[in-house]
């Protein structure tokens, strides 16, 4: 279903919807666990991080835990069940090396060049992201997708975060354009979805994890069928 023929601008999330942060961290691991010469399995520590990350990230999202402590916290608590602890200090070094690690693989998901260049010439693209702004703007960079963006607005840059109606605000004053002409594309219904419709916004939800949400809301299940609405 084609989306409102008025709309001319395009708000993507970064992380797991344009960017692999799934294949991305865990190469950073990899390199994380060599440094830091941490003897466990790699394949059986990502299973036991990725949902203690989500749930870091939502606790952030709604300001219940600090940036420091989703670094650390969501290190130790997924070292625990393995029988592995570590100090404050050492977390600490832990975080800074992999957030250094994280951009330097720079692996996107599959589409995402391919929609980019597709939209690029129709409309105005932009992003708007609750990740680290350090580390998203080396993303963008290193992944060669940066010139495809008007402009980034970043939760660390706005002091809030998706889904306050805060972000998406600012993000469509810099872009210089009203919410009915704009739509919202991310992977966290609540952040990304929710929070845009909020301020008005046409939604769009790419559903990577594969979640159930309500039937009134339009989903993609893989970047390509993006097309099909813009």
């Amino acid at each position: 279903m084609l989306m409102n023929k008025s709309i001319t601008d395009v708000f993507f999330d970064l992380d797991h919807t344009l960017w692999d942060f799934d294949r991305n961290s865990e190469l950073a691991f990899s390199r994380l666990f060599k440094s830091h010469q941490i003897k466990l399995q790699l394949s059986e520590f990502i299973k036991v991080y990725e949902p203690i990350n989500f749930e870091y990230w939502k606790l952030y999202r709604e300001n219940l835990v600090t940036k420091q402590e989703l670094r650390r916290g969501r290190f130790r608590d997924a070292f625990l069940p393995f029988g592995i602890s570590f100090s404050m200090e050492e977390l600490d070094a832990m975080a800074v090396t992999y957030i250094d690690e994280l951009p330097k693989d720079n692996y996107l998901l599959e589409g995402a060049i391919e929609i980019l260049e597709y939209l690029n010439p129709r409309y105005q693209l932009h992003i708007i992201t609750n990740g680290f702004a350090e580390v998203q703007a080396l993303k963008l960079q290193n992944s060669r997708i940066s010139h495809f963006f008007n402009t980034v607005t970043s939760s660390e840059e706005v002091g809030l975060k998706k889904p306050h109606p805060v972000i998406f605000e600012t993000a469509l004053d810099k872009a210089s354009v009203p919410p009915h002409r704009s739509i919202m594309i991310g992977d966290t219904f609540e952040a990304d979805i929710l929070g845009a419709e909020k301020v008005g916004m046409h939604t769009l939800f790419y559903n990577y994890r594969k979640v159930i949400v309500p039937d009134t809301y339009s989903v993609v299940n893989h970047l390509y069928e993006i097309k099909t609405h813009l």
